[in-house]
């Protein structure tokens, strides 16, 4: 990777382009520290909660949303519009030959359409994160027009980082969208290595149990990131032998080749999906509902389910409630993606048009079903890892191993920066390829 590193910014092309993901990634951070006007800052600390919605998007943000700045909203309308413009792909034709068959034209008309929900559903959590706070005195006052700058503000954020990553994809390095999730997550490691050093380093002194605990700490994050990349990176290699045929007026000999079949080919992004669907109930009641923190019955254990993710004070039962559905989100999410961008009877055609076949099985149909048969494996495999890694932070907090690291973010965290290593390996070849034909 450092070599990766080294080699691409010797390159003009490619060092342009990490710098300016660089400076958007440091436009980023100062706007996580600009307070949304209409806010007084000296009561914002004490009144300001990061349980259970709040705690995630909190996370993502990178401590933006404790802050109350412009991003504290962070990207989570943008994959919330993700989720249901691809949800209704799969219902309205118009949109699945958009997805499928339109293009470059149909990629631009959907992301216009994601972009619109994007504002809705970004009004709407705004106001439903003023509602929620209005009482609390972190507002210069209650009036219509704190309300509508305070709203305006938060919504505008999100356009703005909605606009960023969009530069980052076009300008710079890596998924744009993916790539401010990763900033806002490694911007809390820094208070993460002061907690595990206060750990061995009390006020008393030097603390053994503390040493041990940060050392085991220290060890699981080490297991768990191996096992993400080890994830990550595995593929099946399908072998595919292609025989002799005529290319214009050549003869193209015989040749093999390989169809690679990663683990998990939709990434992480499952993941992220999951966690945004089960805080969705949560952020509507939040909006129609000013004391549902403290409201029982069926409203009530709604919201405590759907926050059980990211909060550690509801009861065990909610948690494993939430922990089995969070599961079967993410192994649905896994299969959606994975045969969205993957189609086994397409890859099948194509072989068979090539004049290619997978030794021991028949072209056509058979071929097909081989293939869906390999995927069906591999994704659920892939799928049941990203989920038990996701759930297992959460299961642990009523244990006495409670870890100060979770899952997904370690998920998250490795997930995009191999993708950004391996996007930014790939323009180094097609640079090197480049100038050589120059």
């Amino acid at each position: 990777m450092f070599k990766t590193l080294k080699n691409a910014f010797k390159t003009p092309d490619v060092r342009k382009r990490l710098l300016y993901t660089l400076l958007l990634i440091v436009i980023f951070r100062l706007g996580c520290y600009i307070t949304v006007p209409g806010v007084d800052i000296v009561t914002l600390n004490e009144a300001m909660t990061t349980e259970g919605i709040a705690g995630f998007i909190n996370l993502i943000s990178g401590g933006a949303f404790s802050r109350f700045s412009i991003f504290a909203m962070s990207i989570t309308p943008y994959i919330t519009a993700s989720i249901v413009i691809q949800l209704l792909a799969m219902i309205i034709p118009s949109l699945e030959r958009l997805t499928k068959e339109g293009g470059e034209e149909g990629k631009r008309k959907i992301n216009k359409y994601t972009k619109i929900v994007t504002i809705i559903l970004a009004l709407v959590e705004s106001i439903g994160i003023y509602l929620s706070y209005r009482n609390t005195g972190i507002f210069v006052d209650n009036g219509f027009l704190t309300g509508v700058l305070v709203i305006a503000s938060l919504v505008g954020g999100t356009a703005f980082l909605m606009w960023l990553g969009e530069q980052i994809d076009t300008k710079g390095i890596g998924n744009g969208i993916s790539m401010i999730i990763f900033v806002g997550i490694i911007s809390g490691l820094p208070s993460t290595l002061v907690t595990i050093w206060n750990l061995v380093f009390t006020v008393v002194g030097f603390s053994t149990t503390g040493l041990i605990t940060a050392i085991a700490i220290i060890i699981g994050a080490i297991i768990l990131v191996a096992g993400v990349v080890f994830v990550q990176q595995a593929e099946r290699r399908v072998p595919v032998q292609y025989s002799k045929r005529v290319v214009g007026r050549k003869m193209v000999g015989a040749q093999s080749t390989h169809i690679p079949l990663k683990l998990v080919m939709a990434g992480v992004m499952p993941v992220i999906f999951a966690s945004s669907f089960m805080t969705f109930p949560a952020m509507i009641l939040q909006i129609f509902v000013s004391d549902i923190a403290t409201r029982g019955g069926f409203l009530g254990g709604l919201y405590k389910f759907s926050i059980a993710t990211s909060s550690s004070q509801v009861g065990i039962g909610y948690s494993i409630a939430n922990a089995i559905v969070y599961l079967l989100l993410i192994l649905g999410f896994t299969f959606f993606y994975t045969y969205a961008t993957f189609n086994p009877a397409e890859v099948s055609n194509n072989i068979k048009k090539n004049g290619g076949f997978i030794p021991g099985i028949r072209a056509g149909k058979p071929t097909t079903d081989y293939l869906s048969s390999i995927i069906t494996k591999l994704t659920l495999f892939g799928g049941l890892f990203l989920a038990l890694i996701a759930i297992l932070p959460m299961l642990l907090r009523f244990t006495s191993l409670n870890v100060s690291f979770g899952g997904t973010s370690i998920l998250i965290v490795v997930g995009v920066a191999l993708e950004t290593v391996q996007q930014l390996e790939s323009r180094l070849v097609m640079r090197h390829y480049k100038g050589f034909l120059e």
